[in-house]
């Protein structure tokens, strides 16, 4: 296999996917709670998947984030004929509610290689990892817990999301921001030719990539697995 000092990796659609019953599960929640206009289950369905649509192309052409609370707002404006009456709203307590519906419903792993290929790569001891990851419904708080119950966070160093920092792939300060982060005592003389970011966005992840001068592979939206890295 190619040899990098440090693997950074996307997360949705590269290690994780989503659970088809919490989409579910969640767009049943909105039909019920914030349908004041008698949208049909599959016009809330809809809604969602054209917010998180927009919201991902808005992230991904400024480079900033779109916060989860936000765009749960914009599905309950939208499914209400865009009413923006949101006062009596508890943000914090709707969270929650699809905190704890994902955790009914977790995500699951992207495909049965993602485990060994990690452990492969970290069982040397010397590379290191990362997670690189634009946050859209879900924030990054959310998902480390989800990594550890997936058991994907022992083999990786440490995690960079959207939300939390405020900038998203494929801004270049996004990837500057993974390549400082890299444990300088344990590389003190790492290059860029030496940082390799691996996900399935031709736009964010290889294009982010390449404009900061860094390796990139492309998967799973391709013909190519995570497997590649091993060959």
């Amino acid at each position: 296999m190619a040899f990098y000092k440090h693997y950074s990796f996307d997360l949705w659609l590269t290690l994780i996917k989503s659970n088809p019953r919490f989409k579910q599960e969640r767009t049943s929640y909105f039909y019920e709670k914030f349908n004041t206009k008698n949208k049909s289950i599959e016009e809330v369905a809809l809604i969602f998947r054209q917010v998180d649509l927009m919201v991902n192309a808005i992230n991904e052409k400024t480079g900033k984030n779109v916060d989860a609370d936000e765009m749960y707002l914009m599905v309950i404006s939208i499914i209400n004929d865009y009413n923006f009456q949101f006062q009596e709203l508890d943000l914090i307590q709707l969270y929650q509610e699809m905190e704890n519906l994902l955790f009914e419903h977790m995500p699951l792993l992207y495909c049965d290689q993602c485990i060994p290929v990690l452990s492969q790569i970290k069982e040397n001891g010397l590379s290191s990892t990362n997670i690189l990851s634009n946050t859209g419904f879900i924030k990054g708080e959310t998902l480390k817990q989800v990594l550890r119950h997936l058991q994907i966070d022992q083999f990786i160093d440490f995690q960079l999301y959207s939300d939390e920092v405020r900038l998203s792939k494929p801004n270049p300060e996004f990837f500057e921001l993974m390549i400082n982060t890299i444990d300088k005592k344990k590389h003190p003389e790492i290059n860029l030719n030496n940082i390799i970011h691996v996900g399935d966005n031709p736009h964010a992840d290889v294009g982010g990539a390449q404009a900061i001068g860094i390796n990139s592979m492309l998967i799973n939206s391709n013909n190519k697995s995570i497997l590649t890295l091993l060959s």
